[in-house]
């Protein structure tokens, strides 16, 4: 009885054991099953399956055959590229979860294989991982700053790579989105009415940052900005700037308006008064102000300033009809009532200038 016990025992234990060989058989080749039996070249066999499903945006199929080259096949030569092609996958996936694998991937090159003629590409495709990150304007730029550390890495590691005009130009827009930033900041204090604030921001922008794609609406929000706090004399180079470098622009015709003005009431207004020969009295006074503010007055002459302070002080000497009038009365009232003091002294004053004016008239 205990035999035959013993016997089922080691029947279930051997039913068991060949489960289990069934099971890790069958798991077993569904990955060495990838490469047919009696292949020559495995590795080549699989890098060129992988390279396909890449190219027809299969990311789990090729990577299934790119990993195991790296995996099972270190000493290959296809090794590098497959690893580069699992990078691919990832990046081709383009998900929040697959663009972190695909940066890890990169780095993992660039760390085992730093002289390998595709460097470059690692190099260019981990500043691609960063920037399919890059968020809107308004939001975190902590992504964006990574893409452009990674290309100026690029481009100071390899000047002479075919893909140094790819990467200046995801640089370039990875700065404007930067620069884009700073600029809707500087935009809000304007609508806000806090030019101070608008000024220092566009100024900052323009130092740090010179060929910023959309500086044609830096020009002028700071042009206006200057207008604002009265200082017109620094705003003027930006509109002129403006119009120097930008063909089109939305802000280009009221630019040019601005200059225009500028120019019309100062520049010719000062050299016609220096070179005329005419004496002041005949020259016709000319306002022509170049802002539509009264504040403008500052590019006037000033000679007719002064002529405008004489008129305005011999205006005030002068008497006014109501106290002419208001003295002749009282000087009736105190000649009717035998008091001719003050009458007497009006007199001898008129007196006195009516004989200056005889003595001049004989002079």
């Amino acid at each position: 009885m205990k035999i035959e016990v013993m016997k089922i025992e080691v029947m279930k234990i051997a039913a068991l054991a060949f489960v289990a060989a069934v099971a890790v058989a069958g798991c077993g080749p569904a990955k060495k099953g990838l490469v047919p039996a009696g292949t020559s070249e495995p590795d080549k066999f699989l890098f060129d399956k992988g390279t396909a499903a890449l190219d027809e945006k299969k990311w789990v199929t090729a990577r299934e055959y790119f990993k195991q080259i790296v995996e099972n096949y270190t000493q290959s030569s296809y090794r590098p590229d497959a690893k580069l092609g699992v990078g691919d996958t990832y990046l081709g996936e383009d998900t929040a979860e697959s663009l972190v694998l695909a940066i890890n991937e990169y780095k993992e090159f660039l760390t085992f294989y730093p002289t390998n003629k595709r460097a470059d590409y690692a190099q260019y495709k981990l500043g691609m991982s960063h920037f399919r990150q890059m968020r809107a304007p308004q939001r975190d730029q902590s992504e964006t700053r990574e893409a452009i550390k990674e290309f100026q890495t690029f481009i100071e590691r390899y000047p002479n790579s075919g893909l140094r005009e790819d990467a200046e130009a995801k640089l370039r827009e990875a700065r404007d989105r930067i620069d884009a930033a700073d600029y809707y900041v500087g935009l809000f204090y304007f609508r806000s009415k806090w030019y101070p604030g608008a000024i220092d921001r566009f100024q900052s922008l323009l130092k740090g940052d010179q060929a910023y794609s959309a500086r044609d609406a830096v020009y002028y929000y700071l042009g206006e900005s200057l207008l604002k706090v009265q200082r017109p004399a620094e705003a003027l180079p930006y509109y002129e700037r403006l119009v120097k470098e930008f063909e089109k622009s939305e802000y280009l015709d009221e630019a040019r308006r601005r200059t225009a003005r500028w120019r019309l009431s100062c520049e010719p207004i000062r050299s016609s008064v220096r070179r005329s020969s005419r004496p002041l009295s005949s020259r016709r006074r000319v306002s022509i102000s170049p802002w539509p503010s009264p504040r403008a007055s500052v590019c006037r002459c000033s000679r007719w300033r002064w002529r405008a302070r004489r008129r305005r002080s011999s205006a005030s000497n002068r008497p006014t009809p109501f106290a002419s009038w208001a003295r002749r009365t009282r000087c009736r009232a105190r000649s009717s009532t035998g008091t001719t003091s003050s009458c007497s002294t009006t007199a001898r004053r008129k007196g006195s200038r009516s004989g200056r004016n005889t003595s001049s008239a004989a002079a």
